[in-house]
């Protein structure tokens, strides 16, 4: 037991493995973007006669008509992707093995039936972000049944005090990345404007020109602008779910340590009120 990590440096490397995968995982998923609009979506055989400058046949050469602005946009797109899965991991991880809400009755059970030990046990089995903050609180409450210096107040804000640091350990790995989601909310919806105002300039432009303007080159410039705008949205309101979903699932195990936390500190403040009198 000496040689255990402290639960500290356990969270800093923690930290440090999520923010390496973030500076990896930006770069290569705009590598991958740009890769895919270049080989894929340019690909001669998505175009009539094989010739880039004509008119697209099918999905994929129109999403690529879209010019510079769509690569751009696959890369938040793939970036809400890998941040959405690598959180999904973490926060699984950190629900546990089993359900949150079964974890939290089993473990108030036996809070009540005053069994200590069996609500620690059943931390052991549950693991997670969840169980660990309870099973600090389980031990602080162990700890303060052998002080003696101390009256029944201070203890209970003694355990209450450790929950909350225990607590500030763990959430906050389960919200990084969750800003780069955030920020792709609006950088998609401000890339996809910024692909469509570009294609309605190449529209007007086209329109301005002297003589009759060119039908094709029109249809051209309109429908990058669309393909912008669509993408743009789309990304957009992907992220918006991901974000959601993932707040909430954190706000769900938030209140699932301050639910039981609070059963801790109730039952001991309650099975112990007594002694000094």
């Amino acid at each position: 037991m000496a040689n255990a990590p402290k639960p500290t440096t356990v969270k800093k490397e923690s930290s440090s493995a999520s923010g390496m995968f973030s500076s990896l995982a930006i770069p290569i998923c705009i590598g991958i973007s740009i890769l895919v609009y270049i080989f894929i979506l340019g690909n001669s055989s998505h175009y009539k006669g094989g010739d880039p400058a004509n008119e697209a046949v099918d999905v994929f050469g129109l999403v690529h008509k879209g010019g510079f602005i769509v690569p751009i946009i696959l890369s938040c797109l793939l970036m809400v992707i890998t941040f959405s899965i690598e959180r999904l991991v973490v926060i699984g991880k950190a629900s546990g093995t089993g359900s949150v809400d079964s974890f939290v009755k089993k473990v108030q059970s036996f809070l009540n039936a005053g069994n200590i030990d069996a609500a620690s046990a059943e931390c052991d089995k549950q693991k997670g972000s969840v169980a660990n903050v309870i099973k600090s609180g389980l031990k602080k409450y162990r700890e303060m049944e052998l002080e003696p210096a101390l009256d029944v107040d201070q203890k209970t804000l003694a355990i209450q005090k450790d929950i909350e640091e225990a607590t500030s350990l763990e959430m906050p790995m389960l919200e990084q990345n969750l800003t780069i989601i955030a920020t792709l909310v609006s950088l998609g919806t401000l890339m996809g404007l910024l692909g469509t105002v570009l294609g309605m300039i190449g529209a007007f432009r086209t329109m301005g020109a002297a003589g009759a303007p060119n039908a094709s080159e029109l249809s051209s410039h309109i429908s990058e602008a669309l393909i912008n705008t669509f993408l743009g949205i789309s990304t957009s309101a992907i992220s918006i779910v991901m974000y959601n979903i993932f707040t909430s699932k954190i706000d769900k195990l938030t209140y699932a340590i301050d639910e039981t936390g609070f059963s801790i500190v109730q039952t001991f403040a309650a099975s112990h009120k007594n002694v000094v009198r």
